[in-house]
């Protein structure tokens, strides 16, 4: 983020009356691979508190040339990391010389659903898990393989493989288990911490100035049903807690590390504030 970028947003954020530069998200529907998205749905009531209504897919949000990229699979540059997730799915790796179908067969079968749960609480771990932490317990366990380090290329794309077998159906994550629902409290505690110099918050953004444009940006709800989700500016598939990571070192704060309880509370309740809508994996984002 550029210093002019940084000077916009704190002005947007200090008044946002400030700004003409708004505007509603488009009233359009988004159909990938003949499966309609569920891109607005009512907001979940359970717990209470949630700051909108309606919840809506960051693709609204988006300019019309972005938004035909997502809906076009051929076009949508996203699925060559599918298709490479794929490859890694298949691939026997490991003492135990196993690979992801040895066990789960199918992806397309036994993967379906899966990725519209996560994250979800692990008995063992004591904590929850996302995909990627799944992924390496699954490598580590069963396979005899190593743990995958954090934003690997392997990983990232393995992950949005297996968060596509979902697309279409509407995220919703049990927050009944285990110790999820303190998770969560801790998750939002820190959606509403000012951190860095210039003291914001993920509510900054996504909630107070949400359907305001920061410069050529314009700002959504933050929800994270496309995650991993191919970034335009970086050319690349990017994970959630890349994501993360990226707005808190924008704040000009240390970033917590991946996969850390921090970060793990705080996907379980962004992960909540978009429950209904549809995964969208891989999600084309500017």
């Amino acid at each position: 983020m550029n210093n002019r970028t940084l000077a916009a947003l704190v002005l947007l954020c200090a008044s946002p009356l400030l700004t003409a530069a708004r505007a509603e998200p488009v009233a359009e529907t988004l159909e990938i691979d003949g499966e309609a998205m569920i891109t607005e749905a009512p907001a979940p009531k359970d717990p209470p508190g949630h700051p909108f209504d309606v919840v809506k897919s960051g693709w609204l949000y988006r300019e019309p040339d972005t938004r035909a990229m997502e809906a076009d699979s051929f076009e949508n540059p996203g699925m060559l990391n599918v298709e490479h997730g794929e490859e890694i799915w298949n691939t026997v790796e490991g003492e135990a010389g196993k690979s992801c179908a040895s066990c789960h067969g199918d992806a397309a079968e036994m993967m379906k659903g899966v990725g519209a749960s996560y994250p979800k609480w692990n008995a063992k771990a004591g904590k929850p898990f996302d995909i990627e932490l799944q992924i390496n317990a699954c490598r580590t366990g069963q396979m005899k393989a190593e743990a995958y380090k954090f934003d690997a290329r392997d990983q990232v794309d393995l992950t949005a493989y297996i968060k596509h077998q979902s697309l279409g159906i509407p995220v919703k994550i049990d927050l009944a288990a285990g110790d999820m629902t303190a998770w969560w409290q801790k998750g939002k505690d820190r959606y509403y911490l000012r951190t860095g110099q210039l003291n914001f918050a993920c509510a900054s953004c996504h909630e107070k100035n949400s359907g305001n444009y920061l410069r050529a940006d314009h700002l959504s709800q933050g929800n994270s049903n496309g995650f991993p989700t191919y970034r335009l500016k970086q050319s690349n598939l990017v994970s959630l807690h890349n994501r993360f990571r990226g707005c808190v070192r924008d704040t000009r704060a240390e970033p917590p590390k991946a996969f850390s309880d921090e970060l793990m509370a705080l996907e379980v309740y962004v992960a909540w504030r978009g429950e209904g809508l549809s995964v969208e994996t891989p999600a084309v984002r500017q």
